[in-house]
């Protein structure tokens, strides 16, 4: 089977390709000896992600406070 890269970068995925992936709406790209390998990637909620987050500990506070001091400026040298 072929799909076409277009001038967008974009592929279409014959349908026998994708049936066998029910439900599997990202993939995961990699290269692989030259290959382009897509993998079925799952997507976690954001309720989810906030249940981990929570589960150790971390608190929306701390996560704020993570993304101002990876934004701050840093000073010149």
């Amino acid at each position: 089977m072929l799909a076409k890269l277009t001038a967008k970068n974009q592929l279409t995925l014959p349908k026998a390709v994708v049936g066998e992936f029910p439900g599997a709406r990202y993939f995961e790209v990699k290269v692989e000896k030259g290959r382009i390998v897509l993998v079925p990637a799952t997507v976690a909620s954001l309720d989810a992600t906030w249940a981990k987050l929570e589960s150790l500990g971390i608190r929306e506070s701390d996560v704020a406070g993570a993304v101002k001091w990876a934004r701050r400026r840093k000073p010149a040298r």
